[in-house]
C-alpha cells in the first residue's frame, strides 16, 4: 500500500448503511465525509453506495473497507435484518472496486479498538490503565445480539479473532435468576446469554419478572420499554434493567475469563446510551464475582468506547491491516 491512500469504508446494518472515505496513512486512520442512509430506502448496497458518490458529487476511490452485519461466510450474503443479498465474488464489479477488505461488523469494532485513542474511552470499573500494547482485549458490545470478539495485540501488530461468544449459556448467578431461567426456558429451548445482555433481553427480562410477580405483561416496542426503564417510569421496568446490568457484568467477566483477557472493552450505542448507569449498577460487582479468581478479576480495566463510528473506522483498519 502506498504511504497515503484514500479509501472508501462502510458499514452496512440491517437498518443504516453508513460511509465515509478513510485517509490511510503512515498506520493512522482519519475519516471524513461521513454520510448515514436507511437500508430501507435502497434496494441493495450497490445503489445505497451510488447513493453515497452522488451525495460526495466526485468519484469515489477504488479501495473500500466495508464492514456487515452477518457472517462473512461463502458467497452469498443474507441480513437478518433487511432483504439486502449481497454477492461477494460480484461485489468488487458492482461498486467499481479494485482493492476490498470485507469483514463482520463486529470484527470491524475489535480493529477499532486497536486504533482509537484513549480519549475515546470511558472506563467503567477496574484500573483505569491504558490499553496494554501486549496481550488479550475482550471486545463485548449487546445490540441486536451479543457481539463477542478477541483482539491479540503484540507491540505494532494485533490480530482481530471474530467469535460467537454471545451464544455462550446463560449462567444463573442467584436464586432470582433461577427462576428467569425456568420462565426462558418455556420459550426457548436453550438460552443463550444473548436473551438477555440484549436489546431485545430487556423485554425477556421483564417478561419473566412479570410472571414471577404474577402481573399482566403490558409488552410493547422494545425501544418504549428501554425509555420507561431507563427513565424509572415503570417500576418492573427499571427492576429488569439493573437485572440486565448484572447479567451484562456476569457475562463479560465470563468472556473475560475464557480468552484471558488483560482488558475488556464494551462497544456499542446500547452501551453507550448506558453509560453512567454501568457505572452506578451492579455491573462491576457480577464482573468480578468469579469466585478464587475475585482479585484477578477486580485488577482487569473494563472501558466503554465513545468513539462515534467505531465501525466505519475499524473497517478502514482492517483494510490497512490486510493490505499492509
Amino acid at each position: 500500500m502506498n504511504k497515503t491512500m484514500e479509501i472508501v469504508t462502510a458499514d452496512i446494518g440491517g437498518t443504516h448503511a453508513r460511509f465515509a472515505l478513510a485517509e490511510l496513512s503512515a498506520g493512522r486512520v482519519s475519516l471524513t465525509s461521513e454520510a448515514v442512509f436507511k437500508t430501507a430506502q435502497h434496494a441493495s448496497l450497490q445503489t445505497a453506495w451510488e447513493a453515497f458518490g452522488t451525495h460526495l458529487a466526485r468519484p469515489l476511490p477504488r479501495a473500500a473497507g466495508i464492514a456487515i452485519a452477518c457472517p462473512v461466510l461463502g458467497d452469498v450474503l443474507q441480513f437478518t435484518n433487511s432483504p439486502w443479498v449481497i454477492r461477494v465474488s460480484a461485489l468488487k464489479r458492482q461498486l467499481g472496486l479494485d482493492e476490498l477488505t470485507l469483514i463482520n461488523d463486529f470484527a470491524a469494532v475489535g480493529h477499532s479498538v486497536a486504533n482509537i485513542d484513549e480519549a475515546h474511552l470511558k472506563a467503567i470499573c477496574g484500573p483505569n490503565l491504558p490499553i496494554p500494547t501486549e496481550g488479550v482485549i475482550s471486545v463485548i458490545g449487546p445490540g441486536t445480539g451479543l457481539g463477542v470478539a478477541q483482539v491479540v495485540r503484540r507491540g505494532s501488530t494485533y490480530d482481530v479473532i471474530s467469535t460467537e461468544g454471545g451464544h455462550i449459556s446463560f449462567a444463573p448467578f442467584d436464586r432470582l435468576e433461577d427462576l428467569i431461567l425456568l420462565h426462558l426456558r418455556q420459550r426457548y429451548l436453550r438460552v443463550s446469554a444473548e436473551r438477555l445482555v440484549s436489546g431485545p433481553g430487556l423485554a425477556n427480562i421483564y417478561a419473566a419478572l412479570a410472571a414471577i410477580e404474577g402481573r399482566p405483561v403490558n409488552l410493547g416496542e422494545d425501544e418504549a420499554l428501554w425509555e420507561v426503564a431507563i427513565s424509572g417510569e415503570d417500576t418492573l421496568a427499571a427492576a429488569a434493567l439493573e437485572r440486565f446490568c448484572l447479567c451484562f457484568g456476569a457475562c463479560a467477566g465470563d468472556i473475560a475469563l475464557a480468552q484471558g483477557a488483560s482488558t475488556v472493552v464494551i462497544a456499542g450505542g446500547l452501551a453507550l446510551r448506558l453509560a453512567d448507569r454501568l457505572v452506578r449498577s451492579g455491573f462491576s460487582q457480577r464482573f468480578t464475582a468469579k469466585g478464587r479468581f475475585e482479585s484477578m478479576m477486580a485488577s482487569i480495566p473494563v472501558k466503554l468506547i465513545t468513539y462515534s463510528q467505531p465501525g466505519l473506522l475499524g473497517a478502514a483498519a482492517a483494510f490497512a491491516q490486510a493490505h499492509h
